[in-house]
Parts: structure tokens; C-alpha cells; sequence
């Protein structure tokens, strides 16, 4: 969350307080970051002990968060679908 509030905060400071000459420096600056953050999650995560079993473990999970609402999705899109197409031809046979 406070992660979130730090960016909503970088953000507001890019709009309100940046003059628009300093947005190309900004834009670098933000890459810099951007890659520094980048660079640092990678290094915590290889200092995990276990860390290619976690990542199988995680792999699954992420698989498994999105399988079940993909499939439930389309599931519900399917079902929508052949409701709409039901009411269509109902109302087409109704205009004859």
C-alpha cells in the first residue's frame, strides 16, 4: 500500500510541479529508477536459499490465480453469448 501511495505521490509531483522543460531529465531519472528497482528485487530474490524451489511453487500458484478466473470468464461470456443470440432470434421471429 505504501508503495502505491509513494507512485500516486511521483506522479502528482510529475504533473503539478515539473516544468514541461525538465520532463525529458525526469523521464531519464524515472528509468533510472525504474531499472535500480528492477535490479534490487532480482538481487533479493537470488539471495534466497531455496529460491528455484519457490519459484516452481510460485509458478504454480500464479498459474492456478490465473486459470480459474480466466475459465471462469470465458465460461460467462459463452453462457452471455448463447442467452444474447436466443433473445435475437426470438425478437427477429417476433418482427416476421
Amino acid at each position: 500500500m505504501l508503495i502505491i501511495l509513494v507512485m500516486c505521490i511521483g506522479i502528482a509531483v510529475g504533473k503539478f510541479l515539473i516544468p514541461r522543460k525538465a520532463k525529458n531529465i525526469n523521464a531519464k531519472i524515472s528509468l533510472l529508477c525504474t531499472l535500480t528497482l528492477i535490479f534490487s528485487m532480482g538481487a533479493m530474490l537470488a539471495a534466497r536459499e531455496n529460491f528455484f524451489g519457490e519459484l516452481m511453487s510460485l509458478g504454480i500458484k500464479s498459474f492456478l490465480f490465473f486459470l480459474f478466473p480466466t475459465a471462469f470468464s470465458v465460461a460467462v461470456v459463452f453462457f452471455m453469448s448463447g442467452l444474447m443470440k436466443k433473445k435475437d432470434k426470438n425478437k427477429k421471429r417476433q418482427e416476421k
